[in-house]
């Protein structure tokens, strides 16, 4: 009778510590899951910081070229010529064109320096430009023509013949096709008329 009861007792205790151990609380994960709203604003957040196809537009103007060109102080003067050297590159996983020019320009060693790239928030193209002839930046913003392959922009930059702070500037860079392409810049004139103030064709070296 006794072994019974031992037996009794001890399958009561099986009963009751296995029902514990199977009702007991799992750990909860170390990593507590991200709030619905706040997963879709951080997917929407990444998107907006990653290069997309608009970026993939730029590409054709990467490379490495030599450029020869005219530029025109004012409608009425004669053209200046101009030739050099300029390499364009993709940085920053490809979300900016990065453009180096470096060519004689009157009587010294002209350096320029551009960055060009898509702002996804703004939806639009900006360029930031600036060289060793003046002190200021030109900024510019704009859209590229699919069907001419061309990015156009406008904007201002400070000038040193005028004076002004914010002079008119437009421009057009064509992507004629894998190893040529032309750069057109206008100005405004005293009277108010735009004028093409310089061209430069590019050919590639490599």
């Amino acid at each position: 009778m006794k072994v019974w009861n031992r037996l009794f007792v001890l399958s009561l205790l099986f009963v009751f510590t296995g029902s514990a151990v199977y009702a007991a609380p799992k750990e909860e994960s170390s990593q507590m899951p991200m709030d619905p709203a706040m997963a879709e604003q951080m997917e929407k957040m990444k998107e907006l910081m990653s290069p997309n196809e608009n970026h993939k537009v730029l590409e054709p103007f990467v490379g490495e070229w030599t450029y020869t060109g005219k530029y025109w102080m004012k409608p009425e003067s004669p053209a200046e010529e101009m030739a050099g050297t300029a390499k364009h590159e993709l940085i920053y996983g490809g979300r900016f064109l990065k453009q180096e020019v470096e060519g004689p320009w009157m009587g010294e060693t002209f350096n320029g320096l551009g960055y060009t790239g898509y702002d996804n928030i703004r939806g639009e193209y900006m360029t930031v430009w600036f060289d060793s002839m003046t002190t200021g930046m030109m900024s510019m913003t704009g859209e590229f023509d699919s069907s001419t392959r061309t990015l156009k922009q406008t904007g201002s930059h400070s000038c040193p013949m005028t004076g002004e702070k914010a002079r008119y500037c437009r421009s057009e860079w064509i992507a004629v096709n894998e190893d040529q392409q032309i750069y057109r810049s206008y100005a405004m004139s005293a009277d108010g008329n735009e004028y093409m103030s310089m061209e430069l064709k590019y050919t590639r070296v490599r």
